[in-house]
């Protein structure tokens, strides 16, 4: 897998012949929208094949996979085009195999609203879902805003284990420290919190729970190690597995990553997975800054490997963008939430250079649109490959995706033509 950087006055047909590869292999892989003008500094994965196929007369998907040895669902990776199909046709070229370095696990989180189609194309790429659909209050009763039954169905036929995401936040990430507070510190809640937990996971079919957790600091760890004690007790003693997710508020200074000595070793004895992640929102109130930085997680990761299994650790990889109006001013300037699509579309309509910051590991540009000056920050496959070699370099557990509501093709690329993605027998 290589990832190559536009230049001025290339095009797809000359970045397709120096790779010897076709054209629509290089619009597909990629997911390219805008076919006649690429965007200066856009990244394209350039993904070779190590077994191709051509079908024909007779041929069926699972003719074919039994005939490579593979599964069914190893062809659907390797061609996503085909979640879309009910048919294959002769003298179409399918992908067999990539030559790949290991293994990883793939965890994901998505809303019960995820376009049909959007999931049952990413599915394949997943070992665990998590379905953000569930806020516990105060009180420790749990609020659903959706019917998630169909989707949990859907999730287990294709061998991913689905997972109840809780926590004190809203569907669209409103933040209530008041709640997690009380129901840290108030044991009659907490047991109400865990016996309606229980029986919605009961209800419904997940096979186990993903408690996030968004303000553990020094001062009160001690309080979220208790809980989570009483909550692993009980789940685990019913057969359900359990896994927190911890925003370890990640911030810069100048060029120093800066974050709390957080002792996180007992969260992580008692849970299956601790997945840390910074969950990007369609809200968002922070000054310019870059998506994700890769030295940031990189410096964390060299401290948090002290106290943590590192082979339970899921670091996060965000899969959206910002575009804020310049100069910014809290409260008052506009911030876009944008898909990658979105912000490469942005950078074609204003004929601006995509630039690359070096430490973060992140893609940004700038344009003006009227009077108004602005500055976009995004993710791009360089970005991918960089957290990935983060999860290799580490020996930690795998990755996880915040959200996968929108298809990202380089995204799973990246991802599935340099690794084997775990599956786990799903009842």
């Amino acid at each position: 897998m290589e990832i190559h950087v536009v230049q001025q006055g290339e095009t797809l047909q000359s970045i397709a012949g120096y790779y010897g590869i076709t054209e629509e292999m290089l619009i597909l892989d990629n997911g390219l929208e805008n076919t006649y003008s690429l965007v200066e500094g856009q990244a394209l994965v350039i993904a070779i094949p190590e077994v191709v196929y051509t079908v024909e007369e007779g041929d069926s998907l699972t003719g074919i996979a039994e005939a490579f040895n593979i599964s069914t669902m190893q062809l659907l990776m390797n061609n996503p085009f085909l979640s879309d199909r009910k048919y294959i046709y002769p003298g179409e070229t399918i992908i067999i195999s990539y030559n790949k370095k290991g293994n990883i696990t793939l965890h994901g989180n998505t809303t019960p609203s995820i376009d049909k189609s959007v999931l049952t194309k990413t599915l394949p790429y997943l070992t665990y879902l998590s379905i953000v659909n569930y806020t516990a209050t105060r009180e420790g009763d749990i609020i659903s805003y959706s019917d998630d039954s169909q989707i949990i169905e859907i999730i287990k036929s294709y061998g991913v284990v689905p997972l109840l995401l809780l926590t004190t936040l809203t569907i669209t990430g409103k933040a209530n420290i008041v709640n997690e507070i009380d129901l840290l510190l108030n044991p009659d809640f907490q047991n109400s919190y865990i016996q309606n937990l229980l029986s919605i996971l009961r209800i419904k079919g997940y096979r186990g729970v993903n408690i996030s957790f968004q303000y553990i600091n020094v001062s009160n760890i001690q309080y979220y190690n208790s809980f989570f004690t009483l909550i692993t007790e009980r789940l685990n003693s019913e057969g359900y597995l359990v896994f927190v997710t911890v925003d370890p508020n990640l911030s810069n200074i100048g060029a120093d990553a800066s974050f709390e000595r957080v002792d996180y070793s007992i969260l992580d004895q008692l849970s299956q997975n601790i997945i840390f992640m910074n969950y990007q929102w369609a809200t968002n109130v922070n000054p310019p800054t870059p998506i994700i930085s890769i030295n940031d997680l990189e410096v964390f990761l060299n401290y948090i490997n002290t106290i943590i299994t590192p082979e339970k650790i899921i670091i996060g990889i965000p899969t959206i963008g910002y575009d804020w109006e310049l100069p910014f001013l809290p409260g008052l300037s506009n911030i876009n939430v944008l898909s990658y699509d979105g912000a490469i579309n942005l950078a074609s309509t204003y004929g601006a250079k995509i630039e690359f910051d070096a430490l973060s590991q992140t893609p940004f540009f700038r344009y003006t649109s009227g009077d108004a000056q602005h500055i976009v920050w995004f993710i791009d496959a360089r970005s991918i490959n960089a957290a990935l070699s983060l999860v290799v370099n580490f020996n930690l557990h795998g990755s996880g995706i915040w959200n996968i509501n929108i298809y990202n093709p380089q995204l799973w690329l990246v991802i599935n033509s340099q690794f084997n993605i775990v599956k786990l027998q799903v009842d």
